[in-house]
């Protein structure tokens, strides 16, 4: 188990802005990697409620489960990491695992077994190195629905979103409300079954 606090910065693209954004920073597609994201809550979204969300992230043969919760400077990450088999019995509906993340759970006042999973999406990830953070572009599908988005994580808050504006303004992409993932694919969740 380790925590993080994630500072990063986001933007959501059209298809025609990724691409750009790919071709100005010499990414090829063999680059981008493949990510699960299956997303978790109770049945009444007391995570979502309380500005945290529950993540079980599939990449290269790791899979680990991440409580995000609101900091003062970003959102603070709680990983756990899981075995394959850990992994599967959680997204076949057994209870999390104890650990700190269940604990966790427990000090936010949610019972871990009350936890269920929700679905999937799926990520092909890029990254790379920029002023001293790091560019992200994602390529998202879920629901049947596919979006494209920028991200940049920094280490300073204040330093990051300069550095983030100037790449907007840089690459002409207009500054966009932009929800993280979790949000979106709950937003069209609801949307797709009322």
């Amino acid at each position: 188990m380790n925590q993080e606090v994630e500072i990063e910065f986001k933007n959501l693209l059209t298809k025609e802005e990724f691409l750009r954004l790919k071709e100005a920073l010499q990414i090829n597609e063999n680059e981008f990697n493949k990510q699960e994201n299956h997303y978790f809550d109770t049945s009444d979204f007391q995570l979502k409620q309380k500005g945290s969300a529950l993540r079980l992230r599939i990449k290269k043969e790791t899979y680990t489960l991440t409580l995000k919760q609101p900091h003062a400077e970003g959102l603070l990450e709680t990983h756990e990491f899981l075995s394959k088999e850990q992994a599967q019995r959680l997204l076949n509906g057994e209870t999390i695992p104890f650990g700190k993340i269940a604990e966790q759970l427990t000090n936010l006042g949610i019972v871990p077994s009350s936890v269920q999973y929700f679905g999937t999406l799926i990520t092909k990830r890029a990254e790379r190195s920029y002023e001293g953070g790091l560019i992200v572009l994602d390529h998202s599908h879920y629901l049947n629905v596919d979006d494209y988005e920028m991200e940049y994580e920094a280490t300073n808050r204040s330093e990051g979103e300069k550095i983030f504006q100037s790449l907007l303004e840089k690459f002409q992409i207009p500054k966009r409300e932009t929800k993280n993932k979790i949000e979106r694919f709950y937003l069209k969740k609801y949307e797709v079954e009322g």
